[in-house]
């Protein structure tokens, strides 16, 4: 009988050890992770109701940076809770369709991220470059039109690794040394070639890197000439402080993603991919909105105002 080759996998299940190594912290990293995601939650859907409510912040740029506060909200929540559950519970198993899910929406929501901190650049060096045509230039069609873009190539990228992982075999070891369903660690427990797939995921990571990152050092390099030339103090401060938070949000955002993908996984340097990745998927959506809240007037006016009408309400 000619076995079925489309069954590819063996595997139903995969076990996520995540820090189990550490039997003393499980608790600790437990409620320092719970509190860092409920932080990550409030604070992102708080910048989201911020511009809501405040038609200060109806711009493009607000706009943009909802939809990274929306992506913060997803990707943190594809991998902080079961990370929670692996911490304190005996069963850390997760079944073949759950990681791949995961690793699907993960790679999809950082891809979609990756553009949208660049969409920004280019929204950044429109508004300081040519204020007077700011509003034509960035038309709510246009930036509809950017967003929905970063979306969809963002889903057709992950599709396609996702994919490559999909037609690798797993047969028998399915122990994950990781507490997510991230790429190196998948490969790790394949018992197929994976030429393949880390081709794609190589050519697919380089392009978006590659593009995201030109398009966000032409922008600049366009905005500090264009400061330069500023002949007021005054100008040169307003614009440079409509940059900063950005600056500082695609810094930590990039700076830790490369960081990530240059460590190779391997058994010497499983718990540097593994600390990388926490500070990753832990860290960089709760600090987003602290950047760029605790750096703009209008936002921390609102947020005033709103807290306010929610202690006054209370008191009454």
């Amino acid at each position: 009988m000619v076995p079925d080759e489309k069954n590819k996998s063996s595997v139903d299940k995969f076990i996520l050890l995540g820090f189990s190594e550490y039997p003393q912290l499980q608790m600790p990293l437990f409620l320092v992770f719970l509190v860092i995601y409920t932080v990550t939650l409030v604070g992102n859907l708080g910048i989201v109701v911020v511009m809501k409510i405040n038609p200060k912040l109806h711009t493009p740029m607000y706009f943009f940076l909802s939809h990274v506060s929306f992506l913060d909200i997803c990707y943190s929540s594809v991998f902080i809770p079961k990370l929670l559950e692996i911490l304190v519970m005996e069963d850390r198993n997760i079944y073949f369709t759950g990681c791949m899910l995961q690793f699907f929406f993960g790679c999809a929501f950082v891809i979609v991220e990756t553009f949208m901190l660049a969409v920004m650049a280019y929204d950044r060096f429109v508004a300081v470059c040519n204020p007077l045509l700011y509003t034509v230039a960035m038309s709510p069609k246009l930036c509809v039109l950017l967003v929905a873009g970063t979306y969809t190539w963002g889903g057709l990228c992950s599709l396609t690794v996702t994919c490559s992982l999909l037609e690798l075999s797993y047969c028998g070891h399915n122990i994950i040394d990781h507490f997510g369903c991230e790429f190196s660690a998948i490969l790790s427990v394949s018992c197929s070639d994976p030429y393949f797939s880390q081709v794609a995921c190589l050519v697919i990571l380089t392009f978006n890197e590659l593009c995201s990152l030109l398009i966000i050092l032409a922008s600049y390099v366009f905005i500090l000439v264009t400061i330069i030339k500023m002949p007021s103090t005054g100008g040169l401060i307003k614009a440079f402080s409509t940059c900063a938070s950005h600056l500082t949000a695609i810094t930590i955002f990039h700076g830790i993603l490369l960081l990530l993908y240059c460590v190779p996984y391997s058994e010497s340097r499983r718990l540097l991919v593994k600390v990388v990745t926490v500070l990753f998927i832990v860290m960089i959506p709760m600090l987003n909105p602290l950047i760029y809240s605790l750096r703009n007037k209008d936002v921390k006016e609102t947020l005033r105002r709103l807290i306010n009408s929610k202690l006054h309400s209370h008191s009454i």
